[in-house]
């Protein structure tokens, strides 16, 4: 097993296209770093904190990033599949057009993010802060959102099918032209109160 590296920070270190696998990073401060283009397999940063650091068109791969803070980074298609960032939390930083394939994001902080035109799928969200964020056109298929605090969420034209929205208040959240199930506007309408009759399949 890798030996952790402890409480250390990197400052204005190029790691532009590095190819990172099985490393542990612990409470470490990564300030101005440049990952573009980097890629990490099974590399683990907890509670690390990214400051001004650069991930666009990075790639990371069964990586975890669990309790770390996101501090004016730029994850300008930035791609996480099968990747942990439980209780991690963004700030100010350019997250779109982000994809995001399986994994678990649940308790992230994404409150305000700028999610248009992002990919969610299969993902783990549950108890996720994204109070006011913009996910117009973008995509959240088959997203566990259960508990998601989702105020003032926009999702115009956001593909939501298959995702749990039991959490969603659709007199608090923005759904125009948004895509669902049968079954999702089930959920929504009791959510409203209405009550429908008949049956109503899951396609």
């Amino acid at each position: 097993m890798t030996t952790p590296v402890e409480d250390e920070t990197f400052r204005n270190d190029d790691w532009y296209g590095e190819e990172l696998a099985g490393r542990h990073y612990v409470r470490c401060v990564f300030a101005d770093v440049d990952l573009t283009e980097a890629t990490t397999q099974g590399v683990v940063f907890d509670e690390c904190t990214f400051d001004q650091v650069r991930f666009n068109l990075s790639k990371h791969t069964d990586s975890a990033f669990t309790g770390c803070v996101f501090k004016g980074c730029n994850l300008f298609d930035a791609e996480f599949t099968g990747c942990k960032l439980v209780g991690s939390r963004f700030e100010e930083s350019v997250l779109r057009p982000m994809r995001v394939l399986g994994g678990d994001w649940s308790f992230t902080g994404l409150a305000g993010a700028d999610l248009r035109r992002s990919t969610f799928q299969e993902v783990r969200l549950r108890e996720a802060d994204l109070t006011g964020a913009n996910c117009t056109d973008a995509v959240l298929v088959d997203v566990d959102l259960s508990g998601a605090q989702l105020h003032g969420a926009q999702f115009t034209r956001c593909d939501l099918r298959g995702s749990d929205l039991t959490a969603l208040d659709p007199v608090h959240a923005e759904l125009t032209a948004a895509i669902i199930t049968p079954a999702q506007a089930v959920v929504v309408a009791g959510s409203l109160g209405l009550v429908v009759h008949g049956s109503v399949s899951s396609g």
